[in-house]
């Protein structure tokens, strides 16, 4: 399991680099050659945002991409939920049928509770607290 994967990663690396200069455009292209990640995994990346409201996108020349929130409201467990779905701990099914010991399972309360603290700090993290 995976906390988060490379396209939350390249998602949040990008809102940083924009984030720290302001309410400039930037291109996929732009981004993706500072960041060293390959250019049409970040546009389809950037893409995605944009359908989100994260960001917002101009098209011809001299268009790009722009921050449509300020990074104070830009939440990593947002992004984690746009590109992994909810955050999930605990899977508590064998091969597609519910485990009998549901209700019962000790395991499954701790790692609750594990997932309700990881759920908040990450909802506690902005772009802009990643910047200081």
């Amino acid at each position: 399991m995976k906390l988060i994967t490379k396209r939350a990663d390249y998602a949040i690396r990008a809102l940083c680099v924009m984030a720290k200069n302001g309410q400039r455009m930037y291109s996929a292209f732009e981004l993706a050659k500072k960041l060293k990640i390959p250019g049409p995994f970040l546009r389809r990346i950037l893409q995605i945002l944009n359908k989100r409201g994260v960001l917002k996108s101009y098209k011809g020349q001299g268009g790009g991409f722009i921050l449509a929130l300020q990074p104070d409201n830009i939440f990593l467990i947002d992004l984690i939920e746009i590109f992994q779905g909810p955050v999930k701990l605990n899977e508590c099914l064998f091969k597609a049928k519910i485990c009998p010991s549901i209700s019962t399972c000790i395991l499954r309360r701790k790692v609750d509770e594990i997932e309700k603290f990881v759920v908040s700090e990450l909802s506690s993290i902005n772009i802009n607290s990643l910047l200081n």
